[in-house]
């Protein structure tokens, strides 16, 4: 008799355990799935800059981090998740929450004000929602993009955002002569793509660009896709050059550089582990020369696309970090630059607030009041303005991690894991290059593209043994 009620008891909790872990599969699939829908809408309106806009990439997040959290209620794993280089992005978070809270109470003009660290609490606030959102983002790609085909999905749908950005980019660029292209405040003349300042698309090409670098030379595998990879290629330089962005040409130029450190670093390292010489030498000479040829070909597009726009474009950079101020607006880089620098030694330990740097700036900058700056056009000097020594302790401790990060991509066994996780070093390369002169990772798409590259480069190793007998075996489980 208690064999009888045992059994049903068992098999009840057997169908329960299936239906669970079968619940969880499908959430892990709608969280990667929503993780890349999330990326491509985020480009589509301007890269996502309007309040109304924010508010909606957030929410999204953190509905999928809801349903992360679900996840793992039914499937009762607790994985090991190298989130290190999410670390100071959280610290971060969190010091901008401690910056919008008042802290002292002020007599002004009979009322009572509480004082914050920030000079705008609220936009603290805001920033702190922002990068937690990003920050989780991120997150979500470490948790949800492991394997060889998350991994391939997660890669190429961010080059195909890039990608469908710079052909819209080029088709409005040729069509358009009117304000308004599909999108309201798309005028004519201004932009490119889908953004409204065309240093921001240089972004979004920066990280595609890295990607695709590592994808096409740092891998040993795939070679039947480097004719694709090279057209992407040559299609994003075209967009680039169209776009008349000189830090985002400046950046992707330091990115084929590195890129070729990046193999002979790689080739030599193979050759350490037992490559033959002459395979080795025959490797060496063909990747040479299609870069070379490929170089050729898109130093011939500049002059022949962009020439003349270039060269004005690089008189008027002169004319920006002059130190001239004839019509004393103070809108050029260099007054912005001289101005941040002062608000940033009159906060030294806390600064301004971060998001609070549009409200302290006033006080320093020269200029006729005409034009306010809202960035430093400078993200690490506007970090130092705005998050003082705490902000650049974080930073340099994220630099540190991202070094050891890159170390440990090195290492990894060649294959496409290792080609995407240095074409991620490569895509926050350039973006790190351009952030010199440009705050484009003030746009939330670039930002989300920002973390996703920081995921790829988290993501645990996947083994290449147990690939290659799948290959061999269909059956292999």
């Amino acid at each position: 008799m208690e064999t009888t009620l045992t059994q049903p008891r068992l098999a009840d909790q057997i169908l329960v355990f299936s239906d669970q872990t079968l619940l969880a599969r499908l959430l892990a699939v709608a969280v990667f799935g929503g993780l890349i829908i999330v990326t491509i809408l985020t480009a589509i309106p301007y890269g996502t800059v309007e309040p109304w806009s924010h508010a909606a990439f957030e929410c999204a997040v953190f509905f999928l981090g809801l349903l992360w959290v679900v996840h793992a209620v039914l499937s009762g794993s607790r994985p090991r998740l190298n989130l290190t280089l999410f670390y100071p992005l959280i610290a971060l978070a969190a010091f901008a929450v401690l910056q919008s809270v008042p802290w002292r109470q002020e007599d002004v003009a009979g009322a009572r004000v509480q004082n914050a660290i920030s000079a705008d609490p609220s936009e603290s606030w805001l920033f702190a929602l922002r990068l937690s959102a990003l920050a989780l983002a991120g997150i979500l790609a470490t948790r949800f993009s492991a394997g060889r085909g998350r991994l391939n999905l997660l890669v190429h749908a961010i080059i195909l955002v890039a990608v469908l950005s710079a052909v819209f980019g080029i088709v409005r660029q040729v069509t358009q002569h009117e304000p308004g292209f599909l999108l309201t405040y798309l005028n004519a003349g201004g932009g490119f793509g889908q953004f409204i300042n065309r240093n921001h698309f240089a972004f979004l090409v920066e990280a595609a660009m890295g990607l695709l670098i590592g994808l096409a030379l740092l891998r040993r595998d795939g070679h039947e896709r480097l004719l694709v990879y090279f057209s992407a290629i040559l299609l994003l330089w075209v967009a680039l050059v169209m776009s008349r962005s000189r830090g985002g040409l400046f950046a992707v130029t330091v990115q084929a550089i590195c890129g070729a450190l990046f193999f002979i670093a790689s080739r030599i390292r193979a050759r350490g582990v037992g490559r033959s010489s002459r395979r080795w030498s025959a490797s060496i000479l063909a990747t040479g020369l299609a870069t070379f040829a490929m170089l050729i070909i898109t130093a011939a597009g500049v002059v022949w696309l962009g020439g003349d726009q270039l060269s004005t474009g690089v008189e008027t950079a002169t004319i920006e970090l002059s130190h001239e101020n004839t019509a004393h607006e103070g809108t050029r880089r260099s007054d912005i630059w001289r101005a941040t620098w002062r608000m940033a030694r009159a906060h030294p330990l806390a600064g301004a607030g971060l998001g609070g740097f549009w409200a302290e700036l006033p006080q320093y900058h020269d200029g006729s009041g005409t034009s306010t700056p809202q960035q430093a056009h400078n993200d690490y000097l506007e970090l130092l303005a705005s998050g003082g020594l705490v902000g650049a302790a974080i930073l340099i401790w994220f630099v540190v991690l991202l070094l050891r990060g890159a170390r440990s991509a090195f290492r990894q066994e060649p294959g496409f894991q290792r080609g995407a996780a240095l074409g991620s070093i490569l895509g926050l390369i350039g973006m790190a290059v351009q952030s010199l002169v440009e705050f484009g990772l003030h746009v939330t798409i670039n930002a989300l593209v920002f973390m996703m590259l920081l995921a790829i480069l988290s993501l645990p190793a996947i083994d290449q043994r147990r690939i290659a007998q799948a290959h061999r075996n269909p059956a292999f489980n």
